[in-house]
């Protein structure tokens, strides 16, 4: 085999491999959107277009329970604990990451370490503490928890990206009378804009779609999340189970991660791989 038959060989595999992966990854997405448009019978067929689409799912979510106010409490606490986790993080990062003191690297391990535990292991200490604190049911106690598996992880990221900044700008800060918080605002913040954004969509994600805290901390359906709202969809039975609804809502609360990919898209791209290279 010549050279350029090797060449446009190994090219036709490499698409043939990225078509793959592609199709791996969109085709489930692909499915709940046709099977959210089916109903009946016409679910246990492998049509992969519906013949007659049933967009009445898309509405009946919404008629039969509050799914908008499921959704508006998922936005609201997911939003709730990225702002305060990244406003957390970017002062803990720069502590851990350019304050030399005493257990800095021990500190650091156990933050990661917090985030090791499964969340059943601390569910019941935590439906202790909500309690005590008076926000079983209410939309605060799903902030305070997912804190435990947001904010370690964010602090630890954002270290690492506090490391590579460059000496001389917070030296530099300093000589012209700058303060550790007008540093962290003003020199490092628009630095880590790239970082913030990744962290902060990924922290993002984690809290959309968290299930278990969601489950046991909230009781009415008005203050219940998306994840919980469409587990708990039920049918005129507890063995028939309407799947077009449940896909209708997955569609629906899968469609603004997408969008948050799709509009930061560049910065994600930067932040994952901001300091890969060094000059």
């Amino acid at each position: 085999m010549s050279l350029r038959a090797r060449k446009y060989a190994s090219r036709a595999a490499f698409y043939v491999l990225v078509a793959i992966i592609i199709a791996y990854t969109v085709f489930p997405f692909y499915w709940a959107i046709v099977s959210s448009l089916k109903g009946g019978t016409e679910l246990f067929r492998t049509d992969f277009l519906p013949p007659d689409p049933k967009w009445g799912n898309y509405t009946s979510i919404f008629l039969e329970q509050p799914f908008e106010r499921n959704i508006l409490n998922s936005v609201i606490v997911a939003v709730s604990v990225v702002i305060i986790s990244l406003g957390l993080s970017v002062t803990a990062s720069y502590a851990l990451g350019r304050v030399h003191f005493r257990g800095r690297s021990l500190l650091l391990l156990t933050v990661l370490g917090v985030s090791m535990f499964p969340q059943v292991a601390v569910l019941s200490g935590m439906f202790e503490l909500v309690r005590w604190l008076g926000l079983y049911n209410r939309l605060p106690g799903l902030m305070l928890s997912y804190m435990i598996f947001t904010l370690p992880f964010t602090i630890w990221v954002l270290t690492t990206f506090m490391r590579e900044m460059p000496r001389e700008l917070e030296e530099a800060a300093m000589m012209d009378g700058a303060t550790p918080l007008q540093i962290i605002y003003k020199v490092f913040l628009p630095l880590l804009t790239p970082a913030l954004a990744t962290t902060g969509l990924l922290a993002f994600i984690a809290a959309w779609n968290e299930f278990l805290f969601a489950l046991t901390f909230m009781l009415s359906n008005e203050m219940r999340t998306v994840p919980v709202a469409i587990a708990l969809i039920s049918g005129a039975s507890q063995y028939e189970l309407p799947w077009g609804n449940i896909m209708a809502a997955s569609v629906i609360v899968t469609l603004p991660l997408i969008a948050l990919v799709l509009i930061f898209q560049r910065r994600i791209v930067s932040g994952l791989t901001a300091g890969a290279v060094k000059g």
